[in-house]
């Protein structure tokens, strides 16, 4: 049996489920021992821990010239001392070029079945790549097990899915007959999806995995090859998948080049060396808007990237203000808002915020909000696992400058103990109020778990700031709060003009950080917090070009 015929109806179902936008899940999210095995997650623990201090040598790469790694756990703060291959960028394009026309010319059904495959091993490995990504990124335990193992191969099972159904949209060969009165003309015709080339996939440090499998799969899967160029504080998570995928490509025979791992550090880096490098046909990259600019200026680069945004809460009126504050608190201190999704600005009227039994004013919703938050941080068996640690340094700094801009501190950052690691690098959300009119503070992103209260004359004020800040910062999430249909429609048609997808009236276990495989679109391309979704058709379309031949029909 080929490995299409063994994932066919896998296959099949993630193309329904692309069309459907209802719930689908492939990979189950809880790591139950039922799904995974009695014994995966002490066996993940002990395979990690045996990692540490040593060569990284899963990789079947070739020209290996030495080996490098500086990763740091934000839990222990101490190195991983884990090293990893290094090639001249020269040797990994010519091996990528080489690869390349091996794999271009694998059929689409077979490329399928073999990257679906990859995934099924990947899945083995799902508790490894969550302590892999929680000693990395700083992510809690429940996060970094979702977020790299189920929710990003879901994310790349997506991205095979929809470059196998746009590689299947035309026909590779008809015969064109067209009538010309007492005779006909008659030509074969066929069709050729040509990939672009050679890919590179830029990873960040927050998402190793999840931010980085859909540029990688969406380049397989429509005949390119890859390199992987990891963050340098986040290269394990990656690692073993890549791994994973040249294995599964040496098995059926392939060269495992076709798939290969660049690392770097960050006093010596190699992205734009890599990305300027005229073999690299398209590049995808996750990270700080000044970087994603440069590489969008790039000429003759198809570039997918997702940059910095400046996400809002509007809240206009609410069923039970209790649930909203609750909820948002939630949404803030999740991986102590290290996540692209994660809300910053919070626009409220000075007015307040209507109920069904009065108004709340603006300093009763904030100190609500503010108990919630503590209420999370000063649980001892939620709150360190909910926060997790904070990946680098340079967040700390921030949350720490925060209290100097110019406003009213409702709630100010502080560390705890983590009961699990003491040396963990951790900082507690910072809520700090201003004024409408200080466009200069709340213009920019503040990356980490920094909360602004923005004080607006009334609802239709805090609409216009909400899509003032999209439209020329970027936005990648949006949550709102009202009970007025006709409010409700105007966000949603202000917000849409400035490509921000609206949450509306999220309470309970939905938060606005969380966007789903096969149904939300993550980032829409459309405003300056990145040029690239989710999946949407162009994700895979612009990784190759249709191309077509035509010849006389012989008598």
């Amino acid at each position: 049996m080929s490995l299409f015929e063994k994932h066919k109806i896998t296959i099949s179902e993630a193309v329904k489920a692309l069309h459907d936008r209802t719930f689908f899940a492939h990979y189950p999210e809880q790591p139950a021992p039922a799904i995974y095995g009695e014994t995966a997650d002490a066996d993940a623990q002990v395979k990690f821990k045996s990692s540490l201090g040593k060569k990284f040598e899963e990789l079947k790469q070739t020209n290996v010239q030495g080996w490098l790694g500086e990763e740091e756990s934000p839990y222990l703060q101490e190195l991983l001392n884990i090293q990893y291959p290094v090639s001249p960028i020269d040797m990994l394009i010519d091996n990528a070029k080489k690869a390349f026309h091996v794999w271009r010319k694998v059929p689409v059904n077979d490329r399928a079945g073999i990257l679906v495959e990859t995934l099924e091993q990947v899945k083995k490995r799902f508790f490894e790549i969550a302590y892999a990504t929680m000693h990395t990124t700083g992510q809690g335990y429940m996060m970094a097990f979702q977020a790299s193992g189920p929710h990003a191969a879901d994310r790349a099972l997506e991205a095979i899915a929809a470059g196998y159904e746009e590689l299947h949209r035309f026909p590779s060969k008809t015969i064109w007959d067209k009538p010309m009165g007492k005779f006909n003309i008659k030509l074969n015709k066929e069709w050729r999806a040509v990939p672009k080339g050679i890919a590179a996939v830029i990873g960040c440090s927050t998402f190793p995995t999840w931010n980085s499998v859909t540029g990688i799969y969406g380049s397989l899967i429509t005949g390119n090859a890859v390199i992987v160029k990891p963050h340098p504080g986040a290269i394990l998570p990656i690692a073993i998948v890549v791994a994973e995928i040249q294995n599964v490509l040496a098995e059926n025979n392939l060269d495992p080049n076709i798939c290969q791992l660049a690392v770097d550090t960050i006093d010596k880096p190699i992205t734009k060396q890599l990305a300027e490098h005229p073999a690299v046909k398209v590049i995808d990259f996750t990270g700080n808007a000044v970087f994603g600019s440069y590489l969008e200026s790039l000429p003759t680069k198809t570039v997918f990237t997702e940059k910095t945004g400046v996400n809002s809460v509007i809240l206009d009126s609410v069923e039970d203000v209790d649930k909203v504050a609750a909820n948002l608190a939630f949404s803030v201190a999740l991986y102590s808002g290290q996540m692209c999704t994660a809300p910053q600005n919070f626009y409220i009227p000075a007015g307040g915020i209507k109920t069904s039994t009065g108004i709340v004013s603006f300093d009763e919703f904030s100190q609500k909000f503010i108990e919630n938050i503590n209420g999370i941080v000063d649980n001892p068996k939620a709150g360190p696992f909910v926060l997790g640690a904070v990946q680098n340094k340079k967040t700390c700094e921030r949350v720490t400058d925060a209290e100097n801009l110019s406003g009213k501190v409702w709630l100010k950052s502080r560390t705890f103990i983590h009961p699990m690691f003491k040396n963990a690098r951790v900082a507690t959300p910072i809520v700090v109020e201003v004024d409408a009119s200080q466009k200069d503070v709340f213009s920019k992103e503040l990356f980490g778990p920094i909360v602004l209260l923005i004080k607006t004359k009334d609802t239709d004020q805090s609409i216009s700031l909400a899509q003032e800040m999209a439209l020329n910062h970027g936005a990648i999430s949006c949550g709102a709060y009202t009970t007025d249909g006709s409010i409700k429609e105007k966000i949603a048609d202000e917000m849409s003009l400035a490509a921000t997808p609206v949450s509306f009236n999220l309470t309970g276990g939905i938060y606005v950080n969380q966007h789903a495989a096969f149904s939300d679109f993550h980032v829409t391309g459309g405003n300056p917090a990145g040029n690239a979704s989710f999946t949407n058709p162009e994700y895979v379309t612009k990784r190759f070009t249709w191309v077509g031949h035509r010849e006389p029909v012989q008598a």
